[in-house]
């Protein structure tokens, strides 16, 4: 085990998914789960397999990982942020082992990526395999900011590697109707967040993808046509559709969620101007 490892897992409700991720991270480390209010028996399992459990509300992704780094008295030096329906395979825990060992003084914590999984098809070309996420930072060298529903790195003391090993993400584990009702939810946020937000030259440029990706909402958001650019971007130029009908599912179902976005920036610009 390494000895410099904590892992906070971030759930609500999470009954079924839980049990494997705690198994996927057995071994692995310091385990802490932050939940927030679960009536399903989360926090029960949790304390059985040996999780220190907290509890606290969530307001935003960012928000609720900078209180586990601030109130959960994480153990060890290097803290891996998961959440419930996701899994480290063998490999990627070889990987965030070797990373570790490596890292200079100056490295304050590295970006991971995911496959999407559907069911057993890995949707690789569908979600645009690589996509790049602060999961593992120093303690007291990085925290978080909420950007749209999900959130990205904010104050970093230091550099940020990657890891480049992926974990896996089971995000449809639940079904079709949860996603959806899910990415209703989270429609709002972005639509707020995208409006908020003007280009930013510096991360339109960098050499971040996820900078990149951050930089472009706003604008391509704005394009006439965009959710369905979106899905024949995805389903087309990327390849979704040599996954099968977990592909098309999949692909058209980003192309609606676009459609909410701009939906409801449109009623947020109508509401603004609106007198009084």
């Amino acid at each position: 085990m390494p000895a410099s490892l904590s892992i906070i897992i971030l759930t609500q409700n999470e009954a079924d998914n839980l049990p494997r991720c705690l198994e996927s991270v057995a071994g692995f480390g310091d385990i802490i789960v932050v939940d927030s209010g679960s009536t399903d028996g989360t926090q029960e399992i949790a304390r059985n397999a040996g999780a220190r459990v907290y509890e606290h509300p969530f307001a935003a992704f960012g928000q609720q990982r900078n209180w586990a780094l601030e109130n959960c008295e994480p153990k060890r030096e290097w803290i891996l942020f998961l959440d419930a329906d996701e899994v480290v395979t063998p490999e990627f825990r070889k990987a965030i082992e070797l990373a570790i060992q490596n890292a200079a003084d100056s490295t304050a914590g590295f970006y991971c990526c995911w496959k999407m999984m559907l069911g057993s098809r890995w949707l690789r070309r569908s979600d645009s395999f690589p996509k790049w996420q602060l999961r593992i930072v120093r303690r007291g060298r990085a925290d978080f900011i909420d950007s749209g529903h999900g959130q990205k790195e904010g104050r970093v003391g230091g550099e940020l590697g990657y890891v480049r090993e992926p974990y896996l993400h089971y995000a449809l584990s639940k079904g079709w109707e949860v996603w959806w009702a899910k990415h209703n939810q989270y429609s709002d946020e972005e639509a707020t967040d995208r409006l908020s937000r003007g280009a930013s030259l510096a991360e339109l440029f960098s050499k971040d993808s996820s900078r990149r990706n951050r930089a472009l909402k706003p604008i391509l958001s704005r394009i006439p046509g965009w959710p369905v650019l979106r899905f024949l971007h995805m389903y087309l130029l990327k390849g979704g559709f040599m996954e099968g009908r977990e592909g098309f599912a999949y692909c058209a179902s980003m192309g609606w969620y676009e459609h909410l976005i701009r939906a409801k920036m449109r009623g947020l610009r109508q509401r603004d101007a609106a007198p009084g």
